[in-house]
């Protein structure tokens, strides 16, 4: 995976893992290989400022580790921000597994996983994600305690999360439009996992004009099929003109590419990371008069149903925190017309006074 004689030779603070850690400011990374199971993985412990970290894991094929590395660590700075913003005792986690979750998953793999959850003796908590289903976490949870998202319990927090970004995207357009009312609304969804279903089918329950779009075939078929959306093709969604574009699969489609493409009033999506550069990209969006739901205060009802299953709350409880997600993007979206600073930014703010705010707190006699 690395250069090991080459790392030895180089000042930490050259080494690029080191370098990266340090840009984002995390406090622990645990690289994961196992040559009998095929595993190749990493967990990333951004902050426990709030509480063990808690955050999905991921399996996906990536073109090399490095990409793997930048996007666990972005991935995971994201939940702290996600769970500090959602009012959750909870710091940020991430793992990512190397490979095809279609094709290379197994019992095996899973559990000797779980076994590298375990040793870090409950600062990370892991749940599902893409390429991961309640019934990998079984196997995960075979080897160690510190898992949620199990079946018959929390379960799967697919329809929680779907629901936050329905009415987080309502919120955007009662800003954008005057009114949270959806019907008639031309509105785009990237991705039709778990998340992106279960926000079609509250979508065109309110009678919004639902288009999607998928790499894998059969879903995006059969989705069509259900609901009555229509299909676009991978790159037609940015060149259609629509009142909102909702992405739901992997980040940064947010880029110099498609903002000079989109013909959108709002974004608003379940994918983390949707801003290529956070620097760049938030700020050409407020600039296009667009108005930008910052993905982790509006997908945190994931987080919000682990959360739940954690402390031993009910399912009801989840969808009514969820349901305060409203409020949240609306506040943001407030603050930042009145401030003149880009919605991701108001977003980082509001979650880094809460954490320094328990910070102060929890500081020693």
């Amino acid at each position: 995976m690395f250069d090991v004689k080459k790392i030895e030779d180089t000042n930490l603070m050259e080494n690029p893992v080191i370098a990266q850690m340090s840009k984002y400011n995390h406090e622990q990374l645990l690289f994961c290989n196992d040559n009998a199971t095929g595993l190749k993985a990493i967990i990333a412990v951004h902050n426990t400022v709030l509480g063990p970290a808690l955050g999905g894991t991921r399996m996906w094929a990536y073109a090399n580790e490095m990409d793997a590395l930048t996007d666990v660590l972005r991935l995971s700075r994201g939940m702290t921000y996600k769970n500090s913003i959602s009012g959750l005792n909870l710091g940020g986690g991430k793992a990512v597994i190397i490979g095809d979750a279609r094709t290379m998953k197994s019992e095996a793999l899973m559990r000797r996983f779980g076994k590298f959850v375990n040793s870090l003796a409950g600062k990370y908590i892991t749940a599902e994600d893409v390429g991961i289903g309640t019934a990998d976490m079984v196997y995960v949870n075979m080897e160690t305690n510190h898992v949620v998202g199990l079946p018959g319990k929390s379960g799967d927090p697919s329809p929680v999360t779907a629901h936050g970004v329905y009415v987080g995207m309502k919120a955007c357009a009662k800003e954008q439009f005057g009114s949270d009312s959806l019907t008639g609304k031309k509105i785009v969804v990237q991705g039709v996992g778990h998340v992106g279903e279960y926000l079609v089918k509250a979508l065109v329950a309110e009678h919004a004009e639902v288009y999607i779009s998928d790499i894998h075939e059969p879903t995006l078929q059969r989705i069509a099929h259900e609901s009555g959306a229509h299909i676009v093709g991978l790159n037609e969604i940015y060149d259609i003109d629509m009142d909102i574009y909702a992405p739901c699969a992997l980040g940064a489609t947010i880029n110099d590419d498609t903002l000079s493409r989109l013909k959108c009033s709002i974004i608003a999506g379940a994918a983390n990371n949707q801003l290529q550069q956070e620097d760049i990209h938030g700020r050409l969006v407020m600039e296009k008069g667009i108005i930008y739901a910052p993905d982790f205060a509006l997908n945190a009802g994931g987080v919000i149903n682990c959360y739940s299953e954690v402390k031993g709350l009910s399912s009801e409880w989840a969808m009514g925190k969820a349901e305060e997600i409203y409020n949240t993007i609306g506040n943001i979206v407030k603050r930042s017309k009145s401030e003149n600073i880009p919605t991701y930014q108001i977003a980082n703010k509001m979650a880094e006074e809460r954490i320094e705010s328990i910070g102060k707190v929890k500081l020693p006699l």
